[in-house]
């Protein structure tokens, strides 16, 4: 699955031409909660029924065909997902690109763009507290936990998150009202699946991942806390997963290279390390709008599991772009939008008082 590097300027003209084209950032409508201690206002305010919900508890998290996307996942909720583009100019098309390939696998926009400024991502040159303080505010208010995908500088700054929430940054984090873009005057939350208040550090996420993070933006000041432990993801995270692309000069990740080492679990986090191809280029990795539009592709991307590899019969147009890390992702936002909907649902039923009786 490779493919010679694309030139940069043609790729980011394709990417720029998108991104006027139809992505213009608007705000996101949101129906916003305020959360009381002892009450379940976010389980409350999900709009589903019995029959939806027992099939979205029937789903295979780690099987998650295009069917059960389209007919069954994206009639239900769906956790957040903070996108975090890299540092430089302008290199933040490329996730507005994976943003719209989420939304046209069948994933709803609503969850991916800010609900305040209508973004489709996030800056490294913000701080990671009102980062952490805005997804805290996101799980609080849908009742299920936030995803978190960076790329390059955008990387380190998902790594940084977890740790935020692990309490290496200060005992204390406010939560941050994306919708106002101001912090509020509190860092603790109600806990939407047991309607308890809690603080925000100590927070889980699902799923994180990183791309081509480390390299050159660890010079800059605001990331030289990060040499020593960048590689080391906390338990505030479920899963989480590092990708290197093999020859990666701006991440300097190349053979022989002791500094770039795997990422590892500092406790209980599941941790994987994906290798992708030389001749993927890291600055456009992420841009892939087009091809949710191409049905073969499109077919390969969705029947994709961990481990596959590169076969003859496979479709030509997934040898080109960054297909494989594509891939990789959306089959991870798929499992833990199951795992999230599942978890929130079987809450629900407990707290309101619908659980299905046994054997019934």
């Amino acid at each position: 699955m490779t493919q010679a590097t694309p030139r940069p300027l043609r790729t980011l003209c394709l990417a720029a031409a998108f991104a006027l084209a139809g992505c213009a950032a608007l705000p996101v409508p949101v129906a916003v909660i305020e959360p009381k201690a002892g009450e379940h206002s976010a389980l409350e305010a999900m709009k589903i029924d019995r029959a939806l919900e027992d099939r979205i508890l029937a789903l295979d998290p780690a099987r998650v065909t295009e069917s059960d996307v389209v007919q069954v996942l994206s009639k239900g909720p769906a956790p957040q997902i903070m996108l975090v583009h890299g540092g430089v100019f302008p290199v933040h098309l490329a996730m507005t690109s994976f943003g719209s390939f989420l939304m046209d696998m069948g994933y709803p926009e609503a969850k991916i763009r800010s609900p305040g400024s209508g973004d489709w991502s996030y800056s490294p040159y913000t701080t990671t507290d009102r980062l952490a303080g805005i997804l805290a505010w996101h799980y609080e208010q849908d009742g299920m936990r936030p995803m978190i995908v960076g790329h390059s500088q955008g990387g380190l700054y998902a790594v940084k998150i977890l740790k935020e929430f692990a309490g290496k940054y200060g005992d204390r984090l406010a939560v941050w009202d994306p919708v106002a873009d101001r912090a509020e005057a509190r860092t603790s939350i109600v806990d939407p699946l047991s309607g308890r208040e809690r603080p925000v550090i100590g927070l889980t996420m699902s799923y994180a991942s990183a791309l081509g993070a480390g390299g050159w933006a660890l010079v800059l000041p605001n990331q030289w806390d990060e040499f020593a432990t960048l590689r080391r993801i906390p338990d505030t995270v479920e899963e989480f997963t590092g990708y290197f692309i093999e020859l990666d000069f701006f991440a300097l990740s190349f053979p022989g290279n002791p500094l770039d080492v795997p990422y590892e679990a500092n406790g209980t986090a599941t941790v994987r390390n994906v290798m992708l191809p030389a001749a993927y280029n890291h600055v456009f990795v992420p841009v892939s709008h087009d091809l949710a539009a191409h049905p073969e592709v499109r077919q390969w991307i969705n029947e994709y599991a961990p481990g596959r590899q590169a076969e003859v019969s496979d479709p030509p147009g997934v040898s080109g772009g960054a297909v494989l890390w594509v891939a990789d992702v959306w089959y991870s936002i798929k499992k833990h939008w199951v795992i999230e909907s599942q978890r929130a649902i079987l809450a629900r039923r407990a707290a309101l008082g619908n659980a299905k009786p046994p054997g019934g």
